[in-house]
């Protein structure tokens, strides 16, 4: 299954067609809070004042989060208010496109459960669930998008030799061995 997933013409297909629909749901999104006046003080707020519990206990499930939370991103909101929608537009870019396809994926992932951690279901496990098969897809998933361009430019520049002769990214071995 995975290597139809990774190296499949008819995959990339059905991956292109979730690709669009994932991406265009994070770029609307995104867009929306662009143009409107979003504030993430009350998202905030709220994931501080009614975290997720374990229901036996009463304890924190996530305590971390919700410390990242109270000492980083209420504090920081106005660069939060800034940077969820220019992630939700340019991860909705990045799928809608296939232009750096698996780092879209990947930060689309992390805003998703990052959402969970502070307790918003949504549509967030259906976008995890669609997100994770594009992120295992690979490359296979820009196929058809500007990473069938971009991709082989990209290795190339990365894997050239170097003047040693050895695959690197064009840099000299700069390793200093510990007994000189």
């Amino acid at each position: 299954m995975m290597n139809w997933l990774r190296n499949n013409v008819y995959a990339a297909g059905l991956l292109f067609l979730l690709r669009i629909y994932l991406g265009w749901e994070w770029f609307h999104h995104g867009i929306d809070k662009l143009r409107g006046t979003f504030d993430a003080t009350g998202f905030l707020n709220g994931a501080i004042a009614k975290p997720v519990l374990d229901k036996a206990t009463n304890e924190l499930i996530y305590p971390n989060f919700v410390a990242f939370l109270e000492q980083f991103a209420l504090p920081n909101a106005k660069l939060f208010n800034f940077l969820i929608p220019l992630g939700e537009t340019l991860v909705g870019l990045g799928l809608m496109l296939g232009a750096l396809t698996t780092a879209a994926a990947f930060f689309g992932l992390l805003m998703n459960f990052m959402f969970l951690f502070a307790g918003t279901v949504s549509t967030n496990p259906w976008f995890i669930l669609i997100g994770g098969i594009i992120l295992v897809a690979g490359t296979n998933a820009g196929r058809f998008g500007v990473d069938y361009y971009l991709m082989p430019l990209l290795t190339k520049l990365f894997h050239r030799n170097n003047p040693d002769g050895q695959k690197g990214a064009g840099l000299k071995n700069t390793h200093t061995p510990a007994h000189m």
